[in-house]
């Protein structure tokens, strides 16, 4: 019997996933989820993952341009042959773009990829913030204790799904919630209606799973309906719909009228949130102006600005969706760069920048309030890569530079030591590969900070961040 009840829960709280609900089907109250506003709605924040799917090249992505470091990059970068990724220097076509961090790094001058210079812009306005040499860490660990194997160290390392899953979770792939998820579940009860606490707009997300939150997914387009539920079907009208009272209707037998549930449950937050989210275009928030990729000149859509207007969308609809809290995730592939890498790194990061731009400018002028300091985008990705080049290419590596972007951000500066450019050095734990001196629990715990997390609840959400004698990085207003 228990195993039966067990199994039940089991098949819900699955379904409530694919729906878009509460893990605690029976929490939610639908009379509020029509309510124009929950009491408090006013004081809003929202945190927005970035993953960079693939490992992103943290070397060519922010790099240190004094004499020495620059030396040793242009050395081991450059290579014979046509496809070295070495970039250009400082005032040369198409070089590297100066950025001068507000203190510290005494001796040291750092630049962007020349891709990235509507990042570079945000930046020098203090509204992003560069966090050196993060990675997955148990504890602070040396060189020496690495190779030694002396301390506990991160399982699966160099594994692409093992390392996005313990970025986003602390565990290899398999894990069930994540800490985006996690910091929901702290959270959720100050939004009117928990549902739309922890929302993805890159498909499902381990970093948005929490132990009682589940992930509510979307696409461009806004809340994603159940499938043939929402229109008409076989000639019926989409008010007489068959499958939906099917799927919906009234049981009698104890599972069957639980999954109705859900399925109702689904069908009523899909109005809900499309009711709520502002319009894309002139009467909501304005569309993102095409991309040009820096190698062709050829000009698209970027799918990463496509998603960011659609969290930008939902904020907009936060007053009606009673929301004080809200963690989003947004993704952009292709960063596993084995080959081609000057290329394809270019567009990416071009993407990436052109993006957070957009965001940032959405933000401002959001139902024209300036939403910027409410909302703060951090990047991630599974690893960084070595610091040589495998000929047109990098390889996996451990540690990389990320950025955090937002009107609270305690910007235009480089937080944690940049490490040395070059090899055999006290961090470099072969070809390059740079050991974390940032862990993902001090990076996570300072965002949750700002976030409303206490001490006792970041404790909760990131179980290493007691190994590590700081724990807020200071990036955070």
């Amino acid at each position: 019997m228990n195993d039966h009840h067990q199994s039940r829960r089991r098949f819900l709280g699955s379904m409530l996933t694919l729906a878009g609900g509460s893990a605690a089907p029976f929490a939610i109250n639908l009379a509020a989820m029509g309510n124009a506003a929950a009491e408090g709605a006013g004081d809003y924040k929202a945190v927005v993952c970035l993953f960079l799917n693939g490992g992103n090249d943290h070397a060519n992505t922010v790099l240190a341009t004094d004499s020495a470091s620059w030396s040793e990059y242009t050395r081991i970068r450059t290579t014979a042959d046509a496809g070295s990724i070495a970039l250009p220097a400082v005032g040369a076509p198409r070089g590297v773009l100066p950025i001068v961090p507000a203190g510290g790094h005494a001796g040291r001058s750092f630049a962007l990829h020349p891709s990235m210079a509507p990042l570079k812009d945000l930046f020098d306005q203090g509204r992003a913030a560069v966090v050196a040499n993060v990675g997955t860490l148990v504890v602070p660990t040396t060189k020496l204790q690495y190779q030694n194997h002396a301390v506990a160290l991160p399982p699966k390392l160099f594994s692409h799904n093992d390392q996005q899953s313990m970025w986003q979770s602390y565990k290899p792939e398999g894990a069930s919630f994540g800490w985006g998820g996690r910091m929901g579940d702290m959270l959720a009860a100050g939004n009117g209606n928990a549902t739309f606490t922890c929302i993805s707009a890159a498909g499902n997300a381990v970093f948005l799973s929490g132990r009682e939150i589940r992930q509510y997914q979307i696409s461009a387009a806004g809340a994603v309906p159940v499938r043939n539920l929402a229109g008409a079907l076989f000639g019926a009208p989409a008010a007489a719909n068959p499958l939906r009272a099917i799927a919906s209707g009234e049981r009698s037998e104890m599972f069957e009228r639980e999954h109705a549930a859900v399925v109702g449950r689904a069908i009523a937050s899909q109005s809900v949130l499309g009711g709520a989210m502002l319009a894309a275009g002139p009467a909501g928030v304005p569309n993102p102006t095409p991309f040009v990729n820096p190698a062709t000149g050829a000009a698209s859509v970027n799918g990463l600005a496509v998603q960011l207007q659609t969290v930008a969308r939902i904020i907009g609809g936060r007053t009606a969706l009673g929301a004080r809290r809200q963690v989003f995730y947004v993704s952009l592939g292709g960063f596993d760069s084995h080959d081609n890498q000057r290329v394809v790194q270019a567009d990416l990061l071009g993407r990436l920048a052109h993006a957070l731009a957009y965001f940032d400018g959405a933000l401002a002028a959001l139902q024209g309030a300036d939403l910027r300091k409410q909302v703060t985008t951090f990047t991630a990705s599974d690893f960084g890569r070595t610091f040589t080049s495998n000929g047109d290419g990098t390889d996996h590596g451990w540690g990389s530079h990320h950025f955090v972007v937002g009107g609270a951000v305690k910007g235009r500066q480089i937080y944690g030591a940049f490490p040395v450019s070059g090899l055999k050095h006290d961090l470099d734990i072969g070809s390059g590969a740079l050991l974390p001196t940032i862990s993902v629990d001090q990076y996570g715990a300072t965002l949750a900070g700002w976030f409303g997390l206490s001490a006792t609840q970041i404790a909760d959400v990131f179980p290493h961040i007691g190994n590590f004698s700081q724990r807020d990085l200071g990036f955070m207003s």
